[in-house]
Order: C-alpha cells, then structure tokens, then sequence
C-alpha cells in the first residue's frame, strides 16, 4: 500500500553521492514495490527544475509544505 497520492508535493531525502537537485517533487505515479522488498512500494517524481523523471523509493521521501499545483 502506497504512503502517498498522485499529485502530492514530496521531499527527496538526499544520499551521499546522488545528484538529484534540491525541492519539491510531484507524485507522477505509483509503482509496486519489488518482490525482494514488498514493504517498499516506489513511486515516479518530478521536479519542476529537471526535464526526467526519477523512480524513488517510498523511504526516502518525505511529505512537502510546498503545495502541488494540481492541489
């Protein structure tokens, strides 16, 4: 079961080594966790400052103040 909706604003919890910029991220989509970890769904996110998205594991985002434009 997924932590977070479509459409919600997210922070990326930034690990050493990982280039992904700084702020707010929206949930594009909801992915199912892997059959080694079931208790790890993923998500697509996308921030305003990159033209891709990336694939985030629900540990390592955090719920934004930042309001979505689709809220």
């Amino acid at each position: 079961m997924h932590k977070f909706s479509v459409g919600q604003s997210v922070n990326l919890v930034h690990r050493m080594l990982q280039t992904a910029p700084v702020g707010p991220y929206e949930i594009c989509g909801l992915r199912p966790a892997p059959d080694n970890d079931a208790d790890e769904p993923r998500y697509r996110i996308k921030s305003a400052g990159e033209k891709h998205e990336r694939i985030a594991m629900e540990s390592d985002l955090t719920l934004s103040a930042h309001r979505s434009a689709a809220a």
